[in-house]
């Protein structure tokens, strides 16, 4: 009896390096070299910061090499072109830790995405500084962290919230409406692996009450910004924006309840962008394949 042959796998490679004539063409070389069949491929040369972003995917199914022999050569030739780049199977599912405070409408949607299947990622728990999410994420069978906060226990909460994002092998954390700024010392810690939602369309309404400031100025649209944390508030690069058409006749409390579906469609957009590969961070913005 024939055994049936094995399905190929596909691979998601991505990298960055300087801008410089020939790239593309010296790493398309090598894939093309050792069978690497590619069957998506983006790619982008900032001419601002002069450098190249590229994503691309390939499948095994005429590879000439192993993987780890493919990431071998891919060594050799990031060293001579300044190159960091990833290699992951394309079905990678990385292992993400949720933060929330007591709205759960983002937290929700990511739960229900997740076991839907159309979010790729593990979720490895569920982080609090109250207990009103616990039963929501108990009920997904999600282990659910209760840290408590206050001002003066703040070093040692955050504390507790690394450990738990290095012991569960967490490479994301996301700020599901965690309505605590993150100290300095933790954004640093976090840098380019911690995801915030900001119920305004950034630039504009930074800080607290944006909805509030927004009816103050009258304005036309509300929307929610997913953006990557840094120590400067709700200042750090965009990933992705959700707007809604709004008029005269709102409230503020109005805008708060039509907001919530921006807020939670802008965070998960940014946390599937994530777990596919598709941010590139480029200085104070990001390129999105």
């Amino acid at each position: 009896m024939t055994a049936a042959p094995t399905a190929p796998v596909s691979y998601l490679f991505t990298f960055r390096c300087p801008d410089r004539l020939g790239i593309l063409a010296k790493v398309s070389n090598l894939l093309f070299e050792q069978g690497a069949f590619v069957t998506e491929s983006f790619h982008y040369g900032d001419p601002q910061t002069q450098t190249f972003f590229a994503r691309m995917v390939f499948d095994d199914h005429i590879l000439k090499t192993s993987v780890d022999g493919l990431r071998t050569m891919m060594d050799a030739l990031a060293t001579e072109l300044d190159m960091t780049f990833s290699l992951r199977q394309a079905d990678y599912r990385p292992k993400v830790l949720i933060a929330v405070s007591k709205y759960d409408h983002c937290l929700n949607l990511l739960l229900t995405k997740w076991r839907a299947g159309a979010l790729a990622i593990d979720i490895v728990g569920v982080v609090s500084n109250h207990g009103d999410c616990r039963s929501l994420v108990e009920w997904y069978g999600i282990p659910f962290h209760h840290f408590p906060i206050t001002r003066e226990t703040k070093p040692q909460q955050e504390a507790q919230i690394l450990a738990l994002f290095t012991g569960t092998g967490a490479e994301l954390l996301v700020l599901a409406r965690y309505m605590q700024i993150l100290s300095d010392e933790m954004s640093r810690a976090l840098d380019g692996r911690a995801i915030n939602i900001h119920h305004s369309f950034l630039p504009g309404f930074k800080g607290a009450r944006p909805y509030h400031q927004a009816h103050d100025r009258g304005v036309k649209v509300i929307g929610a910004t997913a953006h990557f944390v840094t120590s400067d508030l709700d200042e750090g690069p965009i990933i992705a924006q959700e707007v809604k058409p709004i008029d005269h006749s709102y409230t503020a409390d109005d805008m708060v309840l039509v907001g919530h579906d921006s807020e939670a469609i802008a965070l998960a957009n940014a946390v599937r962008l994530f777990s596919e590969g598709r941010i590139f961070l480029n200085g104070h913005r990001t390129v999105i394949f």
